[in-house]
């Protein structure tokens, strides 16, 4: 009797069930679609995207920048994407990132909310980078900029500074008495320690285990939240709670507080108010200043999160450029002998390198900018997000949406540069051999969250790649195969492939 009852309810329970999915299915697609309807009128155009998910499918996340670019080219200057729920516009073009980024500056200057950095920020406060558009990230970045100048940023002693660290680099290239060598994580240390002279107050040696783990683990960081990973995390966050290589970005972080909360704590001990040393000295000047206050954004949790902002961008940026120029130097020895005989004759070969010699000096200032440009190394800058509802190229933009600037599109225009696709330092050479610098060529960004240590970089780069260039000839190792800058690797930078280099003393 039970089993003839069963089987008499089932179809019944199976047509109860089925009617229950349906309307489960129904009433998801509904919410989507709501979740997904524009209210505002003239929204950009974009391509349709998939329930849930939105454009993620659409997007090579391994390189969006590829993926925009063919976007730009098939919807225009500006395109409407959905990642996830996540409202994304990608601008491209000079002059819409010129409209939006400079004359629509503050309508743009906000920063989206991202899992990865929540996270953080839950540990150690905000940093300068990503923190939302208001009255603590201009207290903050004006502090920075101020902190920058006093610690050396624009002046001779930095100079100098740079050109003794440029000394040391040539030193470690010369350890390798011509062999083959990986130039990466050299070159990082390098460039790291004249942010940790402004930082911490003191330099690091390139034997240094501890430091060296330090650059590992803020590279592979880097990588990791600007690659597939950090970008699915912070579509869907819900990720987080499951297994996977993304929990390396928080376990990553976790070792890089600790290692500056150690360098924070020891400053503690020694520091003077009246003679602050360094950039972390001048912040526990500000704390104690302004300690009384509750509201005030100089708290030392918020410290580490700029110092962490700093170092990151202080470090990765130019050094990931210099590789990029090594490479290009290897494979275009005839430009690189045009550097050596500009070098030779403009500073000779005993001479240390000054910004006063970068006005003599225009094919090798062209090289350089030759290389930001088909380097190519912040391709997407950092997303933006509308801080109002905003106009741009006619097109109507709602507060609160992610804004991509597509910086590829305007270093690769084939309407602004001859040779796009090639390294030709000509695109910054007139007729007569000046220098020149397009309009289109905005390789730090622009606008409000312009990049932070713009100066800094431009000194670093002319100073290290001269010295360089001045004591070494670099070609490729033999029997090894020829690396090709066609290849790289996308993270928050775009990073040459690892490739090994000869450099023979001059």
């Amino acid at each position: 009797m039970v089993f003839a009852a069963l089987s008499h309810l089932l179809p019944k329970l199976c047509d109860s069930f089925t009617v229950l999915a349906v309307f489960c299915a129904v009433f998801c697609l509904v919410f989507d679609f709501m979740k997904r309807r524009k209210t505002c009128e003239n929204y950009p155009p974009g391509p349709r995207g998939f329930p849930f998910v939105g454009n993620i499918l659409q997007v090579d996340l391994s390189n969006p920048h590829v993926s925009f670019s063919k976007l730009w080219k098939k919807y225009g200057d500006v395109v409407s994407l959905e990642f996830g729920w996540t409202n994304v516009v990608v601008l491209s073009g000079y002059k819409t990132l010129k409209e939006a980024l400079v004359k629509k500056s503050e309508d743009f200057a906000d920063r989206p909310e991202f899992l990865i950095y929540e996270k953080l920020s839950e540990r150690i406060g905000e940093g300068i980078i990503f923190a939302r558009y208001g009255n603590w990230w201009r207290e903050q970045r004006r502090f920075s900029l101020s902190m920058l100048r006093n610690f050396g940023v624009g002046k001779k002693s930095l100079e100098l500074r740079i050109a003794e660290e440029a000394e040391f680099l040539s030193k470690a290239f010369e350890e390798e008495k011509g062999l083959a060598f990986d130039p990466h994580f050299k070159i990082n240390n390098a460039v790291s320690n004249i942010i940790c002279t402004i930082v911490f107050g003191h330099r690091f040696e390139y034997h240094d285990k501890k430091f060296l783990e330090f650059l590992h683990i803020l590279e592979e960081s880097l990588v990791l939240e600007g690659g597939f990973w950090g970008q699915l995390l912070n579509t869907f966050p819900f990720v987080y709670c499951l297994p996977g290589p993304h929990h390396k970005i928080f376990e990553n972080q976790e070792k890089m507080v600790h290692f500056l909360q150690e360098i924070v704590a020891d400053h503690k001990q020694s520091w003077d108010a009246n003679e602050p040393r360094d950039f972390i000295d001048a912040f526990l000047v500000e704390q104690e200043k302004r300690k009384d206050n509750l509201n005030t954004s100089f708290q030392e949790r918020n410290m580490i999160g700029t110092v962490i902002d700093l170092f990151g961008a202080g470090t990765e940026t130019t050094s990931t450029t210099l590789r990029w120029a090594l490479l290009f130097m290897m494979l275009h020895p005839d430009m690189q002998s045009q550097v050596h005989e500009e070098i030779d004759r403009v500073i000779g070969k005993d001479r240390r390198p000054t910004l006063l010699d970068r006005e003599e000096m225009p094919f090798t200032n062209a090289v350089i900018h030759e290389t930001q440009r088909l380097g190519n190394i912040v391709p997407n800058s950092l997303p933006h997000q509308t801080y109002r509802d905003t106009l741009i190229m006619g097109y109507t933009i709602p507060k609160g949406t992610m804004i991509i600037p597509n910086l590829s599109s305007s270093l690769f225009d084939e309407d602004i540069w001859s040779t796009p696709h090639q390294f030709n330092p000509g695109h910054f050479l007139n007729s007569g051999g000046k220098t020149v610098k397009p309009e289109a060529f905005i390789p730090f960004s622009a606008g409000h969250r312009v990049c932070l240590g713009e100066q800094l970089a431009k000194t670093e780069l002319f100073i290290f790649f001269t010295s360089m260039l001045q004591r070494f000839t670099f070609h490729l190792p033999e029997n090894e195969p020829r690396p090709s800058y066609r290849d790289a690797r996308f993270g928050i930078t775009l990073c040459p492939l690892p490739y090994r280099i000869c450099a023979t003393v001059r």
